[in-house]
């Protein structure tokens, strides 16, 4: 065990061993953690970020230290990470140990506290993400479920849902992103040519309707219906 004790030099075989056993004890930590803790990260996503940086730190900054250890420690882990990635797609049981599946913390309006202890948040995570989602009242919720990565998904009561054009069986035109022309003073014209208009078309417009020069507008965009919308330095 001379590789897990402090030492001014290892060999090789040394380093992967402490690398896979330092990659296997943060997993096992940040699995007890909760997915709370490591934020919209995957576990194995977290693991890899804590200490890719870290490792690799140490010896630019210090110039007593090799660059031998953290190459290899480096290449193991990322090997691990890999491995790891390749394990979760292949082997469903391995995704479970290693995937928190996803917990029902909300169901037809009522808390589930139960789920909420499972996912380990409180109720006040549960309001903040409520208001988060424009949400006013748990009731309105049909099922709100904790993900794998953290995050909260919410499904209002279909009488809740915000009426739409498909609910009224309305047509509707297509799609259409307004192009930015003017940016900051200054005419974009690789996104102008999309619009199949001009400079001199655009000073005309707007002179015409703001009386205003170009170098004076913050942003402009214009549609397909040759909608112009002009905002102004303020």
């Amino acid at each position: 065990m001379d590789f897990f004790q402090s030492q001014e030099s290892l060999s090789a075989f040394e380093w992967i061993l402490r690398a896979v056993v330092a990659f296997i004890f943060l997993v096992i930590v940040a699995k007890v953690l909760g997915q709370r803790a490591i934020s919209q990260l995957r576990l194995l996503d977290f693991v890899i970020a804590l200490v890719i940086g870290n490792i690799i730190a140490h010896p630019l900054s210090d110039e007593q230290l090799g660059l031998k250890g953290s190459v290899i420690t480096t290449t193991v882990l990322v090997c691990l990470y890999l491995a790891g990635i390749f394990m979760i797609l292949k082997w469903p049981w391995f995704r479970r140990q290693v995937t928190h599946p996803p917990i029902t913390i909300v169901q037809n309006g009522e808390i589930l506290y139960k789920g909420l202890k499972k996912a380990r948040i409180s109720l006040d995570v549960l309001l903040e993400e409520l208001r988060e989602k424009a949400v006013k009242d748990v009731k309105t919720v049909a099922l709100a479920v904790w993900e794998a990565d953290g995050r909260i998904s919410f499904f209002l009561d279909p009488k809740y849902e915000p009426i739409t054009p498909a609910i009224l069986q309305m047509e509707t035109e297509p799609f259409d992103l307004p192009r930015t022309i003017i940016k900051e003073g200054k005419i974009n014209y690789e996104e102008l040519q999309q619009t199949k208009r001009d400079e001199a078309w655009v000073t005309t417009r707007l002179e015409r309707l703001y009386q205003i020069e170009v170098k004076n507008v913050l942003l402009a965009t214009l549609n397909a219906k040759d909608n112009l919308k002009v905002f102004l330095y303020k």
